[in-house]
């Protein structure tokens, strides 16, 4: 009788954007799996997203469901790749059919910071002169910030993280806001020039995470990523997105949120704001950390009551209107 031969393992191919920042946490997933699966293959295919491609329009306007991981997602259901490694904040809360979040990875600081042009190296956000330009392409980072400072003025940036710094380098804005977590992956913690407390502006849904992408029913590939999960990240996560989905807000809407894990406890606090900062409504919610979904979807239950409804349709109707949106933008910042 002739000897088995086993076939050999699979190899795992990942998706992964262009960008510096992309590829520098898809190479820390596929250096991270190869230590847990030494004897595996994993190749890194990378693509370019609408997102990546349109650089001088607002995000707001050009809309986000799957801005920045359309094609990576179609990369997998046409099983040209496995799994896609996404920045969490960037992945829609609902996702096509046939796919799943595989896996949730430790978060860095999931804070936004401010970085200063040279000149204003000695102030804050709070001590800027009136009518100082801060750059930020976050809806919700805008309308909390206008909130807390009214005499600052805010104009639209796009591009990568590079492309920001080197437009507030050349003097274009006096100050811009990045995510702390990009900055730290990138090695250039040395910019950050002041970490902006949840006080005064709560994070993105997912800032900080990666959130892993692969097939429905790839039991294979789920059974190697769970090598990757982190379990207290993975909850205050699911409850943000589970508190974004119930809003029906993407992540270029003025919603923020901040979750602590005490014990067996999550602490959800959520806002939505207006794009002039004028209206917010923010509260909190605490809960057994294993029902996170269910926290999520109680906290923006209760926020729609107190009037996060009617500030969310109307940004909805501006976004759906031609152009007008920016109109608004520009006529407030």
């Amino acid at each position: 009788m002739s000897p088995t031969v086993s076939s050999p393992a699979r190899t795992i191919r990942i998706g992964s954007r262009k960008s510096q920042l992309a590829l520098v946490q898809t190479y820390w997933v596929q250096e991270q799996l190869q230590k847990h699966f030494p004897d595996r293959t994993f190749e890194v295919h990378t693509m370019s997203t609408q997102g990546d491609k349109i650089l001088d329009v607002p995000l707001a306007k050009i809309g986000d469901k799957g801005l920045f991981t359309k094609e990576l997602e179609v990369g997998m259901l046409n099983k040209e790749t496995d799994l896609a490694v996404h920045s969490l904040k960037d992945l829609p809360t609902r996702l096509p059919e046939g796919l799943m979040l595989g896996c949730v990875t430790e978060r860095e600081n999931p804070a936004d910071a401010v970085v200063m042009h040279e000149k204003n190296k000695d102030k804050q956000l709070e001590t800027l002169p009136a009518g100082a330009v801060v750059g930020t392409s976050s809806l919700r980072r805008l309308a909390q910030l206008r909130h807390h400072f009214p005499h600052l003025e805010f104009k639209d940036i796009r591009g990568n993280l590079n492309t920001r710094l080197a437009k507030l380098d050349a003097g274009e804005y006096d100050a811009i806001v990045l995510a702390v977590a990009g900055l730290h992956r990138l090695s250039m913690s040395d910019r950050i020039h002041q970490i902006i407390p949840p006080e005064v502006s709560l994070h993105a849904v997912g800032q900080g995470a990666l959130g892993i992408e692969c097939r429905e029913g790839d039991t294979e590939v789920l059974e190697l990523l769970k090598t990757l999960e982190h379990t207290p990240t993975a909850q205050r996560c699911y409850a943000e997105r589970a508190f974004l989905r119930e809003l029906e807000g993407g992540c270029q809407v003025p919603i923020g949120v901040n979750t602590t894990i005490e014990g067996d406890s999550l602490i959800l606090t959520g806002l939505v704001a207006s794009l002039d900062g004028q209206r917010v409504v923010k509260d909190s919610l605490t809960g057994a950390a294993v029902d996170a979904e269910q926290l999520g979807t109680e906290l923006a239950q209760r926020l729609r009551k107190q009037g996060a409804h009617e500030i969310l349709q109307e940004i909805f109707a501006l976004i759906n209107r031609s152009g007008k949106l920016k109109e608004v933008l520009s006529e407030q910042d």
